[in-house]
């Protein structure tokens, strides 16, 4: 299913995912810090009330009364109601109450272990008690000789803690669900800049835009070298590499000025519209570039290579032909006559007063078409003339004598 939603909807779905979760995670830890700061709150009133109970004169002097009970309960209930706890409970070193809410349970033991007050310690934990789970403070009493004679239990209990916490908890939602909100809303608008820079692609059509801009890249017979502000190569692909003797992965990242050589680092450093030729090895290449430099900073620049080896090639032999031909016509023999036979025309018309073309062929054995461009080639380069024979019937012939019969 996932796969069918469009990436609006799935930038959208995980941006949500991650605002909820962080906005869970945020919430948790805050409240985990809230409870511990209320029950902190609560330990040091209850350590404040404790401690103010067992150092009243009005309560160390009860302890020597027949009934301690009589004038201890009254003032630690006022203290309780005032101070807002669920008890105050006063004892004496055999842990026989001397005060609590419920007035029966006066004279009766503690129900939990007051051994470490006795001892002279303060006890702070929760412990279940008459009353049932309380978060309390435990402080012994001390004599003016400092000896321990009782203990003062201080407790509220976890219920009332609990629903103390949750009270203030309702803020604590809020501000998450408020968090939560602005997240979506955020992620929404994150969403839809994304997905104008990427042109409202989706990502399906992204990856085939890729796959075919590395496949043309690649298949490309022009070099393409693209290279950042640092002068780093960003983008090389196989025909560049080729050109550069190296490899595509070398390039990658690589120094342009380095891997490129001095004439095409200029070339792309100050651009180049109409093209350069470049020799890079046994390359003759025709370097462009869109390059160019802002106030002596570099610019990001893509340099292009075209290979004009094969043409150049062509060119010079073409050249070279050329030459050949225009030397054989000003110094040599045309193409088609050998030398050979053109001594062996010559020397026939020198034997002669003078011949036609077909006494010539007849007398050597070649054509007359053949004995015809021969001396031809003989007139044209000054060894022979030529003269028309109007003693034949019909057309008039040409007959050849050479330069020194004249």
């Amino acid at each position: 299913m996932a796969s069918k939603m469009t990436l609006r909807m799935q930038l959208l779905a995980l941006q949500a995912l991650i605002v909820f979760l962080v906005t869970l995670a945020t919430g948790i830890i805050a409240g985990a810090f809230q409870e511990n700061a209320l029950r902190e709150s609560y330990k040091d009133r209850m350590q404040a009330v404790a401690q103010s109970v067992a150092q009243l004169p009005t309560v160390l002097d009860a302890f020597d009364d027949e009934d301690p009970s009589a004038t201890i309960q009254p003032v630690a209930e006022v203290i309780r109601k005032a101070s807002d706890l669920a008890y105050i409970v006063v004892a004496n070193a055999e842990g026989i109450r001397y005060s609590h809410p419920h007035p029966d349970l006066i004279g009766e033991p503690v129900s939990t272990d007051p051994s470490i007050p006795l001892s002279g310690k303060i006890y702070v934990g929760t412990q279940t008690g008459t009353l049932g789970p309380s978060w309390r403070v435990k402080v012994p009493i001390r004599a003016d000789d400092g000896e321990v004679i009782g203990t003062v239990s201080v407790g509220i209990l976890e219920e009332d803690l609990s629903a103390d916490f949750l009270g203030g908890l309702a803020w604590l939602i809020s501000a998450m669900l408020a968090a939560a909100v602005l997240g979506v809303f955020g992620s929404a608008w994150v969403t839809s800049v994304i997905r104008r820079r990427i042109y409202r692609l989706e990502p399906h059509q992204i990856a085939a835009l890729v796959k075919n801009q590395e496949t043309t890249l690649h298949r490309l017979s022009e070099g393409v070298v693209s290279v950042n502000g640092a002068g780093r190569i960003t983008l090389a692909n196989d025909a560049a590499a080729r050109f550069l003797g190296r490899d595509a992965e070398e390039l990658d990242g690589a120094d342009a000025a380095e891997m490129l050589g001095d004439e095409l680092y200029t070339v792309l450093r100050e651009g180049e519209a109409t093209g350069r030729p470049v020799i890079v090895g046994s390359h003759v290449l025709v370097a462009r570039s869109t390059g160019g430099e802002v106030d002596g900073a570099g610019v990001e620049a893509t340099l292009l290579l075209r290979d004009h080896t094969e043409l150049h090639d062509v060119v010079r032999r073409v050249e070279a032909a050329d030459a050949i031909i225009a030397f054989r016509q000003r110094f040599g023999l045309p193409k088609g006559l050998s030398a050979e036979t053109l001594d062996r025309v010559a020397g026939a018309l020198g034997s002669r007063v003078d011949a036609s073309a077909s006494e010539i062929g007849e007398a050597l054995q070649i054509s007359r078409v053949s004995a015809r461009r021969y001396l031809e080639h003989l007139a044209s380069s000054g060894r022979a003339v030529r003269a028309l024979d109007y003693s034949t019937k019909g057309r008039p012939s040409t007959r050849y004598r050479t330069i020194e019969n004249n």
